[in-house]
């Protein structure tokens, strides 16, 4: 069993989805060095390094070096000491279900969706000064945040099909909530990005397991 103040750790080390991702890869293959994760995750191996350090004080790694039968420095390895994450998830899902629900009774859909702009704004990559980013540009770099968060995004026509939603269950009771935060990420990412593209329309599980955003260019 996990005591009060390590799982309070473990929180906030998952709490970032660099170290969740880093995590990932490290269950899937270990062991591993920073360079190695930094290819996996898409992050500079002294970040990565930064990241396993806070991971490790949470007693979710460990690192070890690999034994040389040549002379020059080991090579680091890292390792998962532990899977607590369902758990942490089941705790944080029971959080978000009573939020949701503390949202919807006060009809705070509209805030939902500002919320979900700011973080859509804070998670794309911003362009350059004075670069036009063309409706493909934009479009992929919004299926890259969905990518990054579970959503199994691609495109067809022009619009965004996802094919996962991270909290299903969440969405099918409350809807107007959860997918508002969906649609406003979606909206905040085109903003950021200086895209003549809005979300025109979100169809919610048109078919089964997928939702989708359908762009168009705003008025004027």
């Amino acid at each position: 069993m996990i005591e009060p103040t390590s799982q309070v750790a473990v929180h906030r080390a998952l709490a970032d989805e660099h170290r969740a991702a880093i995590l990932d890869a490290l269950q899937e293959a270990s062991p591993l060095d920073a360079r190695e994760l930094g290819a996996r995750v898409s992050l500079h191996p002294n970040t990565v390094r930064w990241h396993l350090g806070i991971l490790a004080d949470a007693g979710l790694v460990s690192s070890a070096a690999e034994p040389r039968r040549t002379p020059g420095r080991p090579r680091i390895v890292y390792s998962p000491t532990r899977a607590p994450r369902a758990a942490a998830r089941d705790e944080y899902r029971l959080l978000a279900t009573i939020l949701a629900g503390s949202i919807a009774d006060s009809g705070g859909v509209e805030a939902a969706e500002r919320a979900g702009a700011a973080w859509g704004r804070y998670l794309v990559a911003k362009p350059a000064p004075f670069s036009r980013v063309t409706d493909e540009e934009a479009t992929a770099a919004v299926v890259a945040v969905l990518d990054q968060q579970g959503f199994q995004p691609d495109v067809a026509d022009g619009d965004i099909r996802m094919h996962r939603c991270p909290f299903q269950d969440l969405a099918e009771a409350h809807p107007d909530v959860v997918c508002g935060v969906h649609k406003g990420l979606i909206s905040g990412a085109l903003a950021e990005l200086g895209s003549e593209l809005e979300v025109g329309d979100l169809e919610i599980f048109p078919q089964p397991d997928v939702c989708i955003a359908r762009l168009r260019r705003g008025t004027p």
